[in-house]
C-alpha cells in the first residue's frame, strides 16, 4: 500500500524503531489542532469537569482524576477535551504495537465536518492530537482488522488506511462502496433526502467477515396514523434497518476496490434493527453457539417509561421488530391493524415465526452506542463480560453497565422482578405496556453517577469505548468533547454521592 510507513513484513526491531521515531517526531514537531495549546491551571474546568491535582492511573497514563460515580475499585481520567481541538468524537481505537490512538471525530452532523485524528495521550495537555484526515462524511465506525490494520467508516465507504504514513490519506483502500448513506432510495422508489441514521458501525469476526450497521432512514417509518402497507424502508433485497455481511476472500483481507467496483459476496444478517450501533460478538464467534448481541436504540416516544431499548441475540435471517413491535411483543399503534392482516408479517409481534423478540431489555432511552466483551487483564472482575455505554440523555443513559455471562457469552436472564437504578430517582422494574413486571437480565454499573453537578461534571454521554492493549477502558463522550481512560484506583471512596441539582 502507497505511503506506508509501518509493512506488515517488518521484523519487530525494525517496527519498534520505526515507531520510536515517529513518536520523537510526533512530540518534537507536530503542531495541535489548536494552534495555540490551552493551559489548564488546577481547580479549572475542563471539558465541564472541575479538574484538580489527583491522578487517575500510573504514569505514563496518569491523568486528572474526575469525580464521578464509579464502581469501587475503579477510577477515570481527563485524557483529552476541546481543549485539545475535540469537537464532536464518537469512537476510537488503539493503534496496533503502540500507544497511539485513532478518534473518529464527525465535527458535527453534516457531510464533510468530519476528521480522523491520531491521539498520543503522552504528549502534553493541549497538544495530543494531530489531524491525519479532515472533510470525512460522517466517520464513526473504527476497528482493527485481522490484518491488524484500522479500517474505518464514512456513511457510504469502509476502507482501511495507515494512521502512522507521513500522508495518511494516500493509503486508502475502499473494501466497501456505495452503502446506503445520508442520501438513498427506498425499495418503493421513495428518494430519502435526510437519513436519520447514515452512520456506519461495524464488527469483524474471527474469520474476517464483516457485519454493518444500516441504520433507519427515520424513527418510526410513518407520519400516518395507520399504515396498511409495510415499512419500504426494510423491504427488498437491500433494506435498510438491517445488518448486512459481507465474505472476504480465503485469505480472509477483502480487495481493494476501485471506484465503480463491485462490492464483495455480500447478504443480509438481519432485518427490523432501528439502529444497530451497539454490536458485540464472542471472541469465539462464529463457532456455534457463542453469543453475538446487538443494542438497540428504540423509537422515540415521548413518555419516559417506553419504549424499552433492547439487548438482541442476533441470528441469521431473523426480523426484529422495528417498525412493527417494540419491548417484547407490543405492537406499534400505526401498524396493529396492518399486523392483523394476512401476509408474512401477520401477527409478527406475538406469534410470527419470523420474529425474534429481545434476549433481554434495556432500560428506556437509554440509547446504547457502544458494546464490547472485555479481554484485558487489568480488572479481573470483568474479565470476558459485556460491557455497554449508555448514551442517553435522560435519567436512564449516562451510564457505563456490564453483565456477567456464561462461557459462551450469554448474560443470565432471571424472573420477575428485574431492577435497574435511574438517575436522581429510585429503582424502577423492567416492565411493558402490557406486563407490569417482566424476566430480564440483571446487570452491574461500572460508572453510575454520571447526571450533572454544577461546578463539578457534566453529565455524561459515552459513545465510542475500546479496551487497550494493558487492559484500560477508553471512552469517548461527543457531548462534552472529551476522551476518558478508566484504570484500577486503590484509593478509598470519597464520601457519598454528590447530590443532585
Amino acid at each position: 500500500m502507497r505511503g506506508r510507513t509501518l509493512p506488515l513484513h517488518h521484523s519487530r526491531c525494525a517496527r519498534w524503531a520505526i515507531l520510536a521515531i515517529v513518536s520523537l517526531l510526533f512530540h518534537w514537531h507536530q503542531a495541535p489542532v489548536r494552534a495555540e495549546p490551552a493551559r489548564v491551571a488546577r481547580g479549572a474546568v475542563q471539558s465541564g469537569y472541575l479538574v484538580g491535582a489527583e491522578r487517575c492511573g500510573q504514569p505514563p497514563f496518569a491523568f486528572p482524576k474526575l469525580r464521578i460515580g464509579m464502581r469501587a475499585g475503579y477510577c477515570v481520567g481527563l485524557v483529552a477535551s476541546e481543549h485539545d481541538g475535540l469537537a464532536f468524537p464518537r469512537t476510537i481505537v488503539q493503534v496496533p504495537d503502540t500507544q497511539l490512538f485513532v478518534v473518529a471525530d464527525m465535527g458535527g452532523w453534516g457531510p464533510g465536518r468530519g476528521r480522523l485524528l491520531l491521539l498520543d495521550p503522552q504528549a502534553p495537555e493541549g497538544r495530543r492530537l494531530k489531524v491525519l484526515m479532515s472533510k470525512v462524511d460522517f466517520p464513526h465506525g473504527l476497528a482493527v482488522g485481522i490484518d491488524r490494520r484500522i479500517y474505518a467508516s464514512t456513511d457510504q465507504r469502509i476502507f482501511r488506511f495507515d494512521p502512522l504514513a507521513e500522508q495518511p490519506e494516500t493509503t486508502v483502500e475502499v473494501i466497501l462502496q456505495g452503502l446506503p448513506g445520508r442520501r438513498t432510495t427506498l425499495s418503493d422508489g421513495t428518494p430519502v433526502a435526510e437519513s436519520e441514521h447514515p452512520l456506519k458501525h461495524f464488527v469483524f469476526d474471527r474469520t474476517g467477515r464483516i457485519y454493518v450497521n444500516i441504520g433507519a432512514p427515520s424513527d418510526s417509518c410513518t407520519t400516518s396514523a395507520t399504515e396498511t402497507r409495510p415499512c419500504a424502508a426494510g423491504e427488498g433485497p437491500a433494506p435498510l434497518a438491517s445488518i448486512w455481511t459481507f465474505a472476504p476472500p480465503a485469505s480472509g483481507i477483502f480487495p481493494a476496490l476501485k471506484p465503480g467496483d463491485p462490492n464483495p459476496p455480500g447478504e443480509i444478517y438481519a432485518r427490523g434493527l432501528r439502529n444497530s450501533m451497539g454490536l458485540a460478538m464472542h471472541p469465539q464467534y462464529p463457532d456455534p453457539g457463542y453469543a453475538f448481541f446487538q443494542a438497540e436504540n428504540g423509537r422515540d416516544l415521548t413518555e419516559l417509561a417506553r419504549p424499552n431499548e433492547e439487548l438482541n441475540l442476533l441470528e441469521k435471517g431473523k426480523h426484529y421488530g422495528w417498525p412493527y413491535c417494540y419491548d417484547l411483543t407490543t405492537a406499534s399503534a400505526e401498524y396493529r391493524t396492518f399486523l392483523l392482516g394476512n401476509g408474512p408479517y401477520r401477527q409478527l409481534c406475538t406469534n410470527s415465526p419470523l420474529y425474534k423478540q429481545p434476549y433481554s431489555l434495556l432500560p428506556p432511552h437509554a440509547a446504547p452506542l457502544s458494546m464490547l466483551y472485555y479481554q484485558g487483564e487489568k480488572f479481573a472482575e470483568l474479565k470476558g463480560k459485556l460491557i455497554v455505554g449508555l448514551h442517553g440523555y435522560r435519567p436512564t443513559g449516562s451510564r457505563v453497565i456490564f453483565y456477567d455471562v456464561d462461557a459462551k457469552g450469554f448474560p443470565t436472564v432471571n424472573p420477575p422482578p428485574v431492577r435497574y437504578k435511574v438517575s436522581c430517582a429510585g429503582a424502577q422494574v423492567f416492565r411493558t405496556e402490557q406486563q407490569p413486571q417482566v424476566p430480564a437480565a440483571p446487570f452491574n454499573e461500572l460508572i453510575a453517577e454520571w447526571y450533572k453537578v454544577d461546578g463539578v461534571r457534566p453529565r455524561g454521554a459515552p459513545v465510542g469505548m475500546t479496551v487497550a492493549s494493558d487492559g484500560a477502558i477508553w471512552l469517548v463522550e461527543d457531548r462534552n468533547r472529551s476522551i476518558l481512560r478508566i484504570d484500577v484506583d486503590s484509593a478509598a471512596p470519597v464520601g457519598n454521592a454528590l447530590p443532585c441539582q
